[in-house]
């Protein structure tokens, strides 16, 4: 078994990249600071809201994958969803970021690319 980074440090360095990357990076909720899963709002300058979450891709490595609706149409929508996510795991992190490029912003903080 290799060994990891916990969720609280992963989201403690994106939360940090993103700050000095001239972005923003705000937890919205905890989740378990050891193996917690990752929920990510990624926006670019507040618009074009989507999910992705941590997990394992299709070759088996990890990876960002797609999560929540498809299209969302306002923060109402988004705040739901992730709220939703909450209720059935309460070891679930929720960050949103705010950066451009953020999706692959996000997979070279969280060493996943």
């Amino acid at each position: 078994m290799t060994p990891r980074l916990t969720s609280a440090m992963l989201v403690s360095a994106l939360v940090r990249r993103a700050d000095s990357a001239g972005g923003s990076a705000m937890v919205l909720a905890k989740g378990d600071s050891t193996s917690g899963a990752i929920l990510l709002l990624l926006l670019e300058r507040g618009v074009h809201p989507r999910f992705v979450e941590r997990g394992i891709g299709p070759e088996g490595t990890p990876a960002l994958l797609p999560s929540g609706p498809q299209q969302l149409t306002d923060e109402a929508e988004a705040s739901a969803y992730w709220r939703r996510r909450r209720e059935r795991d309460s070891d679930l992190w929720v960050v949103e970021l705010d950066i451009a490029g953020a999706e692959r912003f996000a997979a070279e903080t969280m060493n996943l690319c």
